[in-house]
């Protein structure tokens, strides 16, 4: 059997849980090799190497970008590599061949900073292109960090492991993401050890560019399909569950059993990845199975998202949402009737780059919901000169997904939860296909709404 498994960055920085219960030793039940992973930076790397992705406080990419000392930054990221070294030396990390790997990396990117530096002082390259690049350069560390250090370990405990490193340090081939990963796996035979490979891959259309912080994921997708894996699996830090244990708590989150990409779809576009989207289309084309795993336990067996998969009862498999949303609405009287009103509106948000998450209309109204950090003043003004009366109004949508939830009164049983507990829908929205019911409520009540939603529609049934 060939696994392809991804380990995501909070789990990383606690490797001793990795080795122990997901890997495990030569000696242990269940060990084998045929298995890939896919690492990602240990938690809080990339966030210093970029900007953190919650705050938005300046890295090093950031101070780059703007002229400050990034230099000194790059020394703060390199005592934080070291400090998350120390940590694993009980495990048989060899802090010098680590430091020195390590040091290497940020010696030289220190060194194509000053370069790419000098060459937009100079003004004869635009500055786009370079910083691009730099994000690009940056964004690779933590995953090198992380993947060498994985080898390290396991090598140190008895383990065959092979490093496959898709950074592209200090190679000028020009190859697309694709490309490299064929080629660095043309070699490689995954059933006699462990391979390690990086979650960032270098490639001429820009991972970064292209998928921004998911980037990690597509690499996982593109090396699964690449070798035809058996299975493709996430590590993660929590179960994908009916509800956000944050918020319902542990004891009312539900584990889901079992699922398909259309539902991981739903959840992609409010923000609750399961996986990156485009890193779950090659899998379901493909027909490889997803597993979702949580690292803490790891006995449980999961998640598992296929393409057909359909519960064999009507239910709720899931509640999600967000509360960082906002409500852009159109409404004019010279709507009624008219063929293709929208187009326009469509057109300026194609402008703007935004894709909305639902849409609601009537005779004269139109009403879209958009991510808050989407919303553009010039785009509200462009509306404003040409519609009647646009309204911008922050909000929470709360959505009720399954894989079969084509049932009698269960959008009734949805709306009467909600108004128990005095929550307005401000809007609503269910497709023909039935995977998932919309709500949008005022953003105060969003708690109180995913916790209603959960023990009604979920916890019931679990009992």
């Amino acid at each position: 059997m060939l696994t392809v498994e991804k380990i995501g960055g909070t789990s990383m920085l606690q490797f001793q849980n990795v080795l122990k219960d997901i890997i495990g030793y030569p000696s242990s039940d269940g060990f084998r090799y045929g298995r890939v992973f896919v690492v990602s930076a240990y938690a809080g790397v990339t966030n210093m190497l970029l900007e953190d992705k919650k705050t938005k406080a300046p890295g090093v990419y950031q101070r780059f970008i703007k002229g400050e000392d990034y230099e000194s930054a790059m020394d703060d990221l390199l005592g934080m590599a070291m400090d998350i070294n120390e940590t694993f030396t009980k495990l048989g990390l060899d802090l010098k061949v680590c430091r020195d790997f390590l040091v290497e990396r940020v010696v030289q990117t220190k060194a194509y900073l000053n370069s790419m530096e000098d060459i937009v002082a100079s003004g004869y390259v635009g500055r786009d292109s370079i910083y691009s690049a730099a994000r690009e350069l940056l964004a690779s560390i933590g995953e090198a960090h992380s993947a060498f250090n994985t080898v390290n370990i396991l090598r140190n405990n008895g383990i065959l492991a092979e490093l496959v490193d898709l950074t592209g340090f200090r190679d000028s081939k020009q190859l697309s993401i694709s490309e490299r990963i064929e080629k660095s796996f043309k070699n490689v035979n995954p059933h006699e050890a462990i391979i390690v490979a990086t979650g960032y891959t270098k490639g001429i259309e820009g991972i970064m560019r292209e998928y921004e912080r998911g980037y990690s994921e597509i690499t996982f997708s593109k090396i699964a399909t690449h070798l035809h894996a058996d299975e493709a699996i996430i590590h993660k830090e929590y179960h994908l569950s009916s509800a956000d244990p944050k918020i319902v708590g542990v004891d009312k989150a539900i584990p889901v059993g079992r699922t398909n990409y259309d539902v991981a779809d739903q959840l992609a576009d409010i923000g609750m990845e399961a996986i990156h989207p485009n890193a779950s289309k090659p899998l379901e084309m493909a027909e490889i199975n997803l597993r979702i795993k949580n690292t803490f336990e790891p006995n449980h067996p999961g998640t598992v998202i296929s393409n057909d998969y359909i519960g064999p009862q009507a239910k709720i498999e899931i509640i999600a949402g967000s509360d960082k949303i906002v409500i852009l609405e159109i409404h004019d009287t010279s709507m009624v009737g008219e063929t293709g009103f929208d187009l326009e509106i469509m057109k300026k948000f194609k402008k703007y780059n935004i894709s909305y998450i639902m849409k609601t209309t009537n005779a004269n109204s139109i009403s879209l919901v958009i991510w808050q950090a989407d919303l553009a003043e010039s785009l509200v003004s462009e509306l404003e000169a040409e519609y009647r009366t646009v309204t911008v109004q922050e909000a929470a949508i709360v959505c009720c997904i399954g894989s079969n939830i084509a049932m009698p009164r269960i959008l009734a049983r949805a709306a009467n939860a909600l108004a128990k507990n005095n929550i307005n829908i401000k809007c609503v929205s269910q497709s023909l296909r039935q995977v998932n019911m919309q709500f949008v409520i005022d953003r105060a009540m969003y708690s109180k709404a995913i916790i209603c939603l959960n023990e009604d529609l979920c916890w019931v049934n679990h009992k």
